[in-house]
Order: C-alpha cells, then sequence, then structure tokens
C-alpha cells in the first residue's frame, strides 16, 4: 500500500512539474499584439510594405488590401478599402503562428483595418475576405498580400 502512495505522488509532481514548465519557457506576449494600430500610436511610425486586389469573380477588382508595419511598434496589420456597404474579415499572420483576425461590419466609407501582431524580423501577411448585398451571386471577394520578410 505504501509503494503505491509513494508512485502516486512521484507521478502527480511530475506532472505538476511538466505542466509548469512549458508555461515558464513561454516568451511574453508582445504589448501591441491584438491591439489597434490607430489608438496605439503606431500608425504614426507606419509604411506599407505591401499592397494587392481584392477580386470578385464579377469584378476584377472590389478593393485593395494593404499589409501595414510600423518600425517603431515592431507590428504589423492589415487595412482594406473596398465598399462602403462590405462586410467581412482582415487577418494577419506571423510566419510563427501567430495571428489576428478581426470582423468588420458596412460603413466607413469601406475603410477598416485590423489589429496588430509583432513580426519583428520575421515574414507577415494578410489577408481578406469581404461580402456585399448577403454575398449571393458571386457578391464576395478575397484578396491576400503575399508574405513580406524583413
Amino acid at each position: 500500500m505504501k509503494l503505491r502512495v509513494v508512485a502516486t505522488t512521484v507521478s502527480a509532481m511530475a506532472a505538476v512539474a511538466l505542466a509548469v514548465a512549458p508555461a515558464n519557457a513561454q516568451a511574453k506576449p508582445h504589448p501591441y499584439d491584438h491591439q489597434d494600430p490607430a489608438k496605439s500610436g503606431c500608425w504614426n511610425s507606419a509604411k506599407v510594405v505591401r499592397t494587392a486586389d481584392i477580386k470578385s469573380r464579377l469584378e476584377p477588382t472590389v478593393g485593395t488590401i494593404k499589409l501595414w508595419w510600423s518600425f517603431k511598434c515592431k507590428t504589423n496589420w492589415v487595412e482594406i478599402r473596398t465598399a462602403a456597404s462590405a462586410t467581412g474579415s482582415i487577418s494577419v499572420y506571423a510566419k510563427d503562428g501567430r495571428s489576428d483576425t478581426y470582423r468588420f461590419s458596412k460603413g466607413n466609407k469601406g475603410q477598416h483595418w485590423g489589429n496588430m501582431i509583432e513580426a519583428d524580423n520575421m515574414c507577415a501577411w494578410g489577408s481578406a475576405s469581404i461580402q456585399w448585398h448577403g454575398g449571393r451571386g458571386g457578391q464576395n471577394g478575397q484578396g491576400t498580400t503575399g508574405k513580406a520578410c524583413k
């Protein structure tokens, strides 16, 4: 009986040690991850590093998608310009697997941007998916910036 209690205690201690180790080994999140670039001030020190068209089956171009880089904040985010009646999602990705997706509603004269992801010295890219008038009959579009590597 004592042997069984000791084995259970050792196993439990090993499980706790394994559970704690990865959490301590993880890096701290970047302070600007998932933040608004306009509200944070990161937009003030930024430039566009990639631009592409948002295309649909009905129209050759239904908007533009831009990947932004802030040299001050070391972050990327995506901005789109499309019809004011469009809704959809904007995503930004970092090579290490982190991402952020922002859903936008109609309005703002068709200018929308997503949240930031820290991507210092790594590839980043963005995508957007939009629809208007319910998305029926091909009334939707998609675009991607392609990877930008610093």
